[in-house]
This record gives C-alpha cells, structure tokens and sequence, in this order.
C-alpha cells in the first residue's frame, strides 16, 4: 500500500445518498480477489448504457453521458464527494479497491456505512466525515481542494474545514501500512517465536 500524501485535487461530485456497495462494484465483478482491476467498472451501472460483465472490453461499451464520472472535466480527480451514509450494504472489500483502482485517494461525505469506512483505511484510501453543512459547501464550490491528513484538514481557497481521524489509522495510512505490511514490521520476533517453539517441540 503507497503512503498517503497531501492530495491536491477538485473533487468528483456524486450528489446521491445512501450509495451502497452493489452500486460502488455490481456483484457480477467479485470473482476476483487480486484488488486489482477494478476501476474500469466502478460505478458499472451508473456508468455504462449496457449491462456489464466480466471480460468485456469497456472501451466499447456506450458511456452514460449524464453520468458524473463520465464529465470530462472531473478526469483524474483523486477526492470523491458524496452525500450521506455512503458504502451501506454488504461489506464487499472490492467496493474500496474499485474506488482506489479508479485513482481515488480520498471520500469525503457526511457519513459513511461501519464497514466500508474501516475497509477504507485498509485499502490506503482516506474516508473524511464533515457535517452536512460543509459538504453542502464543498458541493457549490468548483475549485481545487487540499486534501492534508497531516494537518487534519480540507482546505479550498476561501475555508480550511479540521476533520478527526483516529491517530492509530492515521499512522498506518501515512506510512503506507495494511495488515500485511503491520505484521511484517514484527518478521525478526515472528521468526524468533518460530524458531523457539519448534525447540520446543521438535515432534512437529
């Protein structure tokens, strides 16, 4: 998992509530467990006139224009803005690796389903909770936005807006640690303990 850095970035307005997983990555697109791939069907029913399925080519499948993901304007943005309770539904991990296959680094919304939030952190993307007030802002606004989990904070050009992070997930993201990486900073006593019990029980 990459470390987390300062993200610079106008954000993708997807102006909808209560998204869930199904919607984020269609159920047809979970036979794959490489975290890996992806994007191309994020948001696949939204996104396409058709309807997808694995293996085909994306690039001949006709776009939703009135889709947001589709405006060219927003092509590379790495902060995803959303409304609330987002990520509800099953707790499929290929929602998180769609959105960061996809190049986003960031959601921003006013809150986000239990597990897709924890699910977030493990995948190296930052979910940022904001009260709906400023995330009525953020929508009307149209500029760049610094996205600084350093600092804790969303900064456009005219308002910085704090926002809390637990500082055990904040630490992982920023060092680029998941789970494998976390239990690899401990190989030398893993191989340690090894090393001792199978001294100590030589029959195995």
């Amino acid at each position: 998992m990459q470390a987390f850095t300062t993200i610079n970035s106008i954000a993708t307005p997807l102006d909808r509530a209560n998204i869930d997983t199904d919607a984020i990555i269609p159920k047809q697109f979970l036979k794959s467990i490489k975290r890996s791939g992806f994007g191309p069907n994020l948001f696949d029913e939204w996104r396409y006139l058709d309807h997808g399925e694995v293996g085909m080519d994306n690039s001949k499948r006709p776009l939703n224009p009135d889709f947001v993901l589709n405006n060219p304007k927003y092509a590379g943005a790495k902060i995803l803005l959303a409304r609330e309770n987002f990520g509800c539904g099953s707790s499929r991990e290929h929602a998180p690796w769609a959105l960061e296959d996809f190049g986003f680094k960031a959601i921003i919304a006013p809150s986000f389903a239990d597990i897709f939030y924890n699910n977030c952190f493990k995948n190296g993307i930052l979910p940022i909770i904001l009260n709906h007030d400023i995330v009525d802002d953020l929508f009307a606004y149209e500029g760049e936005i610094v996205v600084d989990l350093e600092g804790q904070s969303v900064t456009t050009t005219a308002r910085t807006y704090p926002f809390e992070v637990d500082p055990e997930r904040k630490r992982r993201l920023l060092n680029g640690l998941d789970d494998i990486a976390l239990t690899l900073q401990y190989k030398n006593d893993i191989h340690h303990f090894e090393v001792e019990y199978f001294k100590q029980h030589p029959w195995l």
